[in-house]
């Protein structure tokens, strides 16, 4: 991670005009490049072959850092199909890439029904890998130009604020 660190810094230079980032855009360039990262090692996770591991509830609870109860809802919403042991719950590794993916999608702020849609077009050997990965670049896109219309906007209210800050502190000088 340190290498895409160091890696990323003249970029953020140059569209600086050759000036270190302030304290805040280096923050943000470091979680986005955690994020990314963090990104790319679960997308990475998902294409490892099924290995047989199985894992219990509180197993999966320990590696997401989530409750029980979350792990039966997305049971109860059709998301996940562990497999039972009398009355004990199994997961398998593909159970564990399903919970993962549910928890990043939702972490993006994808609904439930879209999380279901998504999963429902893997199909049962994976056959849908293509269709899936032309809804994910469909739903990407419209998210990342939602955002950035956001972002110009809240851009464009900070610029408004600032100005009216500075307005206000040069009528409060003028007066001291």
């Amino acid at each position: 991670m340190a290498e895409t660190l160091v890696r990323k810094k003249p970029a953020a230079r140059e569209a600086n005009g050759g000036a270190r980032p302030n304290g805040a855009a280096a923050h943000a360039a470091r979680q986005t490049s955690a994020a990314a990262h963090a990104a790319r090692a679960a997308v990475a996770s998902h294409h490892e072959p099924e290995n047989g591991e199985l894992y219990g509830i509180g197993e999966l609870c320990s590696a997401f850092g989530i409750t029980a109860r979350a792990v039966r809802f997305y049971e109860d919403k059709g998301l996940l199909k562990p497999r039972r042991v009398g009355s004990t719950r199994v997961y398998t590794r593909g159970d564990r890439a399903r919970l993962a993916l549910i928890l990043r999608s939702k972490a993006i702020g994808a609904s439930l029904s879209d999380i279901k849609h998504f999963l429902e077009l893997y199909g049962a050997h994976g056959e849908g890998r293509v269709q899936q990965a032309k809804y994910v670049l469909a739903r990407t896109d419209k998210a990342i130009a939602e955002l950035e219309a956001k972002r110009a906007h809240i851009d464009a209210t900070l610029a408004e604020l600032r100005v009216i800050n500075e307005a206000v502190r040069q009528t409060l000088g003028s007066r001291a």
